[in-house]
């Protein structure tokens, strides 16, 4: 528990270590703390003292930070107020998830193994760590059984076993069994939030810095152009740009080496794909993403059964829709259900979250969830394009691991243990180009020997295949699976880009959705509410318009205003303004940091930033 508080609690820890010395001026300090600190231009202390500050989390460890010396200790400088403290780390890890955490635990792993000391630190733009994660999760352990063999023995969260694994075929009415072409066996049934919880003690004990709450908002480049680090955004700014009372400056982490694992669609990754060309230099193609949407729910004892899988494909989708739902029985009578939509669909009257709506009172759905109740919502994007998109993932100091590259196994459904498995390929590298001297180079040469690269090139072919439509995609992909095995001659390649693939609002009807009847269908708001999304309102939003006029002049006419429905928060709303003229609403507090609105704006007009550090959701057992 003690562990737990302090994940929760770096994030207060960080606010103070940079409560803002605007000048240098004198300032008040504790009795307890004036033992220990003199000021002026810098901030000093004695290592002794900072040993004991360290042990609470107050303060990142000095032995670690390139200011330290170990004869004066610590050495913080602290200038003008338009200027940032600096801390300086020998690796920066942006993203407190999965591949992020993997790439820190086997960073200190390998100085175990070496002798050696690297100071590692993780920024999590979440409260806490696994507050912003959102997963199916049926979880193939092969890379924890890498990185952490003895995960069972360590009480690690993954106990509910696969038990029965079912694929059904829905029309409106009826489900239609099929082969089903997941090999589950020896997977797990998780909450993938709590896994990533359990993985950041496990990183901290191995003596990795976590910071949750802070947001990534910049990248940091020498004189050489080449990446240096990262900024965090500054807090406590109105929402009409002026400094509130609690403005604090943001701070810089400098790294020798930066690794990004943002998650599907990261901001800064995608910066550094495009500065870099990244994509051209990898001859990938452009990535294609889907929308899941999830909720837990908790059912009737006697319906529970734990470790039972369910995918379906076909209804509530059209025959030119790609996508399909899951349904996962975790542990203490809990389901996931869920629904994922690929962004390439056409029809811009398509609501992602009116469709999971329509799907849970299927026939063969709605039975099991009778007399239960929703505990969490959620939605987030996902990587679709395989291995065919995945961009050349090494920059001028750093590397994109995870699923900011996109790893994401499509006919597996899984994406996690690729994560893991390419952040731990990329600490190997980091560690030797730090250590060794050899180049970060290696990851992506030790990327394309790894069993991810062979999993990703087998299953290259499935997605691609619905560009044709569901049936021909399902012919396809039985004929990889069952008969080529993942040996074509061929490889299949992507559409067009998502925001491309929106058609015009004239050769679509509008679709009406049936109300929702709050027992097994719900509307937003009641929705939002159990996702524990929370934002300053009195902040700038993070959800910016490249050019404020498109939405009224292009996308309401041309596409009837397809914002409001991809989003699955209700950020975007056309509302009448004094003249009953139509006008895009941001409500940007409802942001579930899902990055839909980035991927499908038919124009790319929509520019997702990262908000204040610790807004966004709360997910516990997502």
């Amino acid at each position: 528990m003690q562990r737990l508080i302090s994940l929760r609690s770096k994030s207060n820890s960080l606010k103070s270590l940079f409560n803002p010395l605007k000048s240098p001026q004198k300032h008040s300090i504790s009795a307890d703390w004036s033992s220990c600190f003199h000021q002026s231009w810098s901030l000093t202390a004695s290592k002794g003292c900072f040993n004991r500050v360290f042990s609470y989390g107050l303060w990142p460890s000095c032995a670690k930070m390139r200011n330290f010396d170990k004869n004066q200790g610590f050495v913080m400088r602290f200038s003008s107020e338009a200027q940032r403290e600096s801390i300086e780390y020998d690796v920066v890890i942006v993203g407190a998830g999965p591949a992020g955490l993997s790439a820190a635990i086997r960073l200190k792993q390998l100085c175990s193994e070496k002798g050696v000391d690297l100071s590692v630190c993780v920024v999590e733009k979440g409260p806490e760590v696994g507050a912003h994660i959102l997963s199916g999760n049926v979880f193939e352990p092969r890379a924890l059984d890498e990185l952490l063999p003895h995960w069972k023995e360590e009480e690690a969260p993954i106990n509910v076993p696969v038990s029965s694994d079912k694929f059904w075929f829905l029309t409106k009415d009826r489900a239609f069994s099929l082969p089903c072409p997941f090999d589950n066996k020896g997977n797990y049934v998780i909450s993938l939030s709590q896994l990533v919880r359990w993985m950041g003690i496990k990183a901290e004990e191995f003596g990795v810095e976590i910071y949750p709450g802070f947001a990534a908002s910049e990248i940091l480049y020498d004189a050489n152009d080449s990446v240096v680090g990262i900024g965090t955004n500054d807090m406590g700014i109105a929402k009409d740009g002026s400094k509130k009372d609690t403005f604090q400056r943001g701070v810089e982490l400098k790294g020798r080496v930066t690794l990004l694992a943002e998650g599907c669609r990261g901001s800064l990754s995608e910066k550094l794909i495009k500065k870099y060309k990244l994509r051209e230099k990898g001859h990938a193609q452009h990535q294609t993403y889907a929308l899941g949407i999830k909720e837990v729910w908790e059912i009737d004892e006697s319906k529970h059964k734990p470790g039972a899988v369910l995918h379906t494909i076909g209804w509530p989708l059209d025959q030119k829709t790609y996508g399909g739902s899951f349904l996962y029985h975790m542990k203490d009578r809990q389901v996931s259900i869920g629904l994922v939509v690929a962004l390439n669909y056409h029809n811009p009257y398509l609501n992602p979250y009116e469709e999971f709506q329509k799907f849970k009172h299927h026939p063969a759905i709605r039975p099991l969830l009778e007399g239960g109740t929703v505990i969490q919502y959620g939605a987030r994007t996902l990587n679709e394009g395989g291995i065919q998109s995945i961009p050349y993932p090494v920059f001028p100091g750093g590397a994109i691991i995870g699923c900011s590259a996109g790893f994401l196994n499509v006919p597996k459904i899984k994406g996690t243990h690729t994560a893991m498995k390419s952040g731990m390929l990329a600490a190997e590298a980091a560690f030797g180009s730090l250590r060794e001297g050899t180049s970060l180079k290696s990851y992506w040469e030790t990327l394309g020997s790894s069993w991810i690269w062979d999993e990703l090139h087998r299953a290259r072919n499935y997605r691609p295949a619905f560009e044709y439509g569901v049936i021909p995609g399902l012919a396809i992909s039985a004929l990889e699976r069952y008969i080529l095995k993942g040996r074509s001659p061929f490889t299949l390649k992507h559409g067009k880009p998502d925001h491309e693939a929106t058609n015009a609002a004239r050769l679509h009807s509008p679709i009406e959705y049936p109300k929702p009847d709050g027992v097994f269908s719900f509307d937003v708001p009641t929705s939002l509410h159990r996702s524990n999304t929370n934002h300053d309102h009195d902040q700038p939003a993070h959800l910016r318009l490249k050019d404020p006029r498109i939405p009224e002049t292009l996308n309401l006419p041309e596409y009837a205003g397809p914002e409001s429905r991809y989003c699955p928060a209700r950020v975007y709303e056309y509302v009448s303004d004094e003249n009953s003229q139509l006008k895009l609403q941001i409500n940007a507090q409802n942001c579930l940091h899902c990055k839909a609105c980035d991927i499908k704006d038919p124009k790319q007009n929509i520019e997702w930033t990262v908000p204040e550090g610790g807004g966004g959701p709360g997910y516990s057992v997502m």
